[in-house]
């Protein structure tokens, strides 16, 4: 037997840092299986895209373009901005983790909500800052108290905006009126992972934000309105002086060569994308009335999913659902988070939430 004192030594903060769980799947007694626990896009890609990611594999055993240059090309025509205010990753997780290695280090501090999306504790965790975590109101940004929280040690804030796994979305007054007041030494980062979902007129584009103010970043990705998940490629768009050094933290290689490819296509397709995100849009409408009009209680969500505050009950409505082969994501103790998919998956669920002996209990 191997003795641990004779093991390698590793950072101590990897004791406290819980590995990030992935959405669950679930089969039901008729072998059904709906999963709606990873905010996926339902719809197949579009054929001109697999056509794309087909004509990249032919060239697989060649490195890719290790400066994503014609992504970044795409991007700065999609946006109207200048190529060197973009950087790109792996998903908009990567670019983040990117971010943490140019902005963090031991003594530094990183302000977000919470509960917000669940890689930001692992992630500030692992580049040695500390977190400073601000409770949300009434499932939204406290705007007020997230500047409170901002000190000199404040390297970076985070506004996931619309709000994982809540679904709410900060609007604009409030969040230019925070923008103004944040410090030039602290970067703000807009995480807008679910842009495209947005329908609120109110809720800003951070790309309308961030090109007057230097200390302003703002995050997108492939993975959810443009259907990439599975090929993880994500981007930033910030002043040179933050994509520069986003760029500089990217792992050689890391958006790989079908990424590119697939990214470049959907950028291309953007109008048959649009139609898709519509129709989720409208069966997002249409869940969400159905559990109102059921007795549930669910905030507006400007994003692909709704959520449920159940406090105790939600480990029990997430074994309900599986039990029904629906996998939705729990977070034991708060409440569901419920992605949005085919009309199919969300009869299931909205079947599944109907015979749930219990409603209202966050």
């Amino acid at each position: 037997m191997v003795s641990e004192r004779n093991s390698p030594y590793f950072r101590a903060v990897l004791d406290q840092v819980p590995g990030y769980k992935p959405g669950r799947t679930a089969v039901g007694p008729d072998g059904r299986s709906f999963k709606l626990s990873s905010n996926e896009n339902p719809y197949d890609p579009l054929p001109s895209v697999v056509s794309a990611i087909s004509a990249a594999a032919a060239e697989a055993n060649r490195y890719p373009d290790a400066g994503v240059t014609g992504l970044t090309e795409a991007l700065a025509r999609r946006f109207g901005v200048p190529a060197d205010h973009v950087a790109t990753g792996a998903g908009s997780v990567g670019v983040l983790q990117q971010l943490l290695q140019a902005v963090a280090e031991p003594g530094a501090e990183v302000v977000y909500a919470w509960r917000s999306f669940e890689a930001y504790p692992l992630l500030t965790a692992l580049s040695g800052a500390t977190a400073v975590t601000v409770p949300l109101t009434g499932e939204a940004h406290d705007l007020d108290a997230l500047l409170a929280a901002v000190t000199d040690r404040t390297r970076m804030v985070l506004v996931c905006n619309p709000n994982n796994p809540t679904g709410t979305a900060v609007r604009e007054e409030e969040l230019t009126a925070f923008l103004d007041r944040v410090p030039d030494h602290v970067l703000v980062v807009l995480d807008e992972a679910y842009r495209e979902y947005v329908r609120d007129p109110a809720v800003p584009d951070g790309l309308d934000l961030y090109r007057d103010r230097p200390n302003v970043a703002v995050l997108r990705t492939f993975s959810k309105a443009y259907g990439l998940a599975a090929l993880r490629v994500g981007f930033l768009i910030g002043h040179p002086h933050v994509a520069s050094a986003v760029r500089k933290t990217l792992v050689p290689f890391a958006v790989n060569h079908l990424a590119q490819a697939a990214a470049v296509a959907s950028l291309a397709a953007e109008d048959e994308l649009a139609e898709r995100v519509e129709r989720t849009v409208k069966e997002r409408t249409r869940v969400r009335d159905a559990l109102l009009a059921d007795g549930w209680e669910v905030p507006p969500t400007e994003a692909n999913f709704v959520w449920l505050r159940l406090g105790g009950d939600t480990d029990a409505f997430a074994e309900a659902c599986a039990a029904e082969g629906l996998a939705v994501r729990p977070f034991s103790g708060e409440g569901v988070r419920i992605s949005i998919g085919a009309p199919e998956e969300n009869d299931a669920l909205l079947a599944a939430a109907h015979a749930f002996p219990r409603r209202n209990t966050g």
